[in-house]
């Protein structure tokens, strides 16, 4: 099939034309984030303001102070967005709420608004599989998709496949920086009790949450969180490409316990220096004039 135009269902809704194809904005911008899609990097880091990685301060904006000529170009109720350059690199920091949910909001008005084509979430996570300890960072190489938003978009049996290039870019940084990391399945749930194995009010529990963790870990899956299948699903499925790095706060099987911000500064560390090499490898690739870098 040649010329296939995705949106060719929706041209047939006969709802079509009460709806903004494009999403809402607000005095032309994007109404939920409110950025300026013209000053949006290539590469996008995104962030949760997550108290359990013992930020400082608005994710973003701390690692925004890392950038040269770090610039604020969007500020919401629910996004706060920073665009500058590290090492000659432009990268767009973007921090939000937790969950699927809320990655997907600002996906779809980076992917629809911005011509950035690299999306990778930064954050926090929980160890599943023995090898991981509290500290160590796991550059997903790709996502159990157990939350519900991207099966709005697509089946389950959809694979959520981080970019190779994104995997070996954070690999080769992290070899260089000697940090302890892992390359390997991350799963993803809306629940971050039940759904994780985790006990919920006054320990609460079904019989069926009992074997959660013990069945993904001989799985092989190496850490959990709650945004990640969004930012590696939603890019690919748009031709662009997604993918993770996450540090480790505990690990429930290994009896390590939670440590708040174990890793995040050396995850947020790996994010920056993988870009670095990201930007190197499309340059490479470019030079060749191929689409795709190859290793050679």
């Amino acid at each position: 099939m040649t010329n296939w135009d995705p949106s060719a269902l929706y041209d047939e809704y006969r709802f079509a034309g009460n709806l903004p194809k494009r999403g809402l904005l607000v005095e032309g911008r994007p109404a939920l984030s409110q950025l300026d899609p013209d000053k949006v990097a290539r590469y996008v880091l995104l962030m949760v303001r997550d108290p359990l990685c013992a930020y400082d301060d608005d994710p973003a904006t701390q690692l925004a102070a890392r950038l040269e000529d770090a610039e604020l170009i969007g500020r919401s109720g629910m996004f706060t967005t920073w665009s500058g350059t590290h090492r000659g690199v432009p990268v767009t920091l973007v921090s939000g709420g937790s969950g699927s949910p809320e990655a997907e909001l600002i996906l779809h008005e980076l992917l629809e608004f911005t011509a950035a084509d690299t999306f990778i979430r930064v954050g926090g996570s929980g160890g599943i599989h023995p090898s991981v300890a509290p500290g160590d960072l796991v550059v997903s190489s790709g996502v159990v998709r157990d939350e519900g938003m991207t099966q709005a978009y697509i089946p389950a049996s959809y694979p959520a496949v981080a970019s190779y290039e994104v995997v070996v870019a954070m690999s080769r940084a992290a070899e260089a920086l000697g940090l302890p990391y892992h390359v390997g399945v991350t799963r993803s749930s809306d629940s971050d009790f039940c759904g994780v194995g985790r006990p919920s009010v006054g320990g609460y529990f079904q019989p069926w949450h009992l074997d959660i963790l013990e069945t993904w870990a001989r799985a092989g899956v190496l850490n959990g969180d709650r945004e990640s299948a969004a930012i590696v699903t939603l890019p690919a499925l748009f031709g662009k490409r997604g993918g993770s790095v996450c540090s480790v706060a505990d690990n429930v099987i290994a009896d390590r316990p939670f440590v708040a911000g174990a890793g995040h500064a050396a995850a947020s560390e790996l994010a920056l220096a993988g870009l670095v090499e990201l930007a190197a490898m499309d340059a490479e690739a470019a030079a060749r004039g191929g689409r795709r870098w190859l290793g050679r």
